[in-house]
């Protein structure tokens, strides 16, 4: 868990997650969005109308990536990231096939953490 292999895929998650959850903010929006296909589109600008669903995705993203810089209960940032993980990749596989490579590496990353911290996660499974 304390190998620098490991050290590195945090620090390389939480930059990644701090820099994108900072954007989902209206005032913080400081990476221009790509030129997303039109079904991305309309998804995008239907969460985006909600008026919570970006925030609240944006701050747990901050949140789980301070975690995994701070490294303080690594195990369950990784657990609340896998959801979102997941959903940025098929949100990419689905509906903007283009950018599914980042996708791909963050549910990548989260899968090899999640792996390096196995036996945190061992006594959920038991019985």
């Amino acid at each position: 868990m304390n190998s620098t292999f490991t050290k590195i895929l945090c620090f390389l998650l939480a930059l990644v997650l701090i820099l994108f959850g900072l954007n989902k903010f209206i005032e913080f929006s400081f990476l221009p969005l790509p030129q997303l296909p039109e079904s991305a589109s309309n998804f995008m600008t239907s969460l985006s109308a909600t008026g919570y669903v970006l925030p609240i995705v944006g701050a747990l993203e901050v949140g789980i990536g301070l975690l995994l810089l701070f490294r303080k209960w690594v195990a369950f940032a990784l657990l609340l990231l896998a959801p979102i993980s997941i959903n940025i990749f098929l949100f990419h596989l689905f509906l903007d096939m283009p950018g599914i490579i980042p996708a791909i590496i963050i549910v990548l990353i989260n899968g090899i953490l999640i792996y390096k911290y196995w036996n945190a996660y061992r006594p959920l499974f038991q019985y």
